[in-house]
């Protein structure tokens, strides 16, 4: 069996792209690189908005169970409420905080634009006499600072003596 190489000139001397192909590759390579970096910024506003929700509802959390931690005993004689008393969580009851958001940021809080704030409101209401039961609810409203758009997260308790 023999081969036979043969040597052709199949291409001419002049190849290349033309400008035209180099063009719509450079126009295919900015839509690629834009939807890259619009889909990393979003990425990142995402995961920022979780990180703040995630702190406000750490503070939501803590104010509720701040409340249901007090000492409550309807039975006992004689009655009393507030600090120290047989009733440390009096109905109806309505307090509200401000706090700093407990998240990873850069700059001064004290300063008046400081946009990490979360406002904590706890309130307590008695939903029945017989049997004693009372709710704890606990709002943390914040500002995602990116849109300006405002959120709360909220936690409701309900409690009965001595639990």
């Amino acid at each position: 069996m023999r081969l036979r190489l043969e040597k052709t000139n199949s291409h001419p001397r002049n190849t290349g792209f033309t400008l035209v192909e180099i063009l719509v590759a450079f126009g295919i390579f900015a839509l690629v690189s834009s939807g890259v970096i619009y889909g990393y910024v979003q990425i990142n506003r995402m995961s920022e908005w979780s990180a703040i929700s995630l702190a406000a509802q750490s503070y939501a959390s803590q104010g509720a169970e701040q409340v249901r931690a007090a000492d409550w005993r309807p039975h006992d004689y004689p009655a009393a409420t507030g600090y120290g008393t047989m009733d440390e969580m009096p109905a109806p009851y309505s307090a509200t905080t401000n706090y700093i958001l407990d998240i990873p940021i850069k700059g001064n809080p004290a300063s008046n634009d400081f946009a990490f704030f979360v406002t904590n409101t706890v309130t307590i209401t008695k939903l029945s006499d017989n049997p004693p039961l009372r709710q704890i609810r606990s709002d943390a409203a914040w500002t995602f600072y990116l849109t300006g758009k405002k959120y709360t997260n909220t936690v409701i308790l309900l409690r009965a003596p001595d639990q």
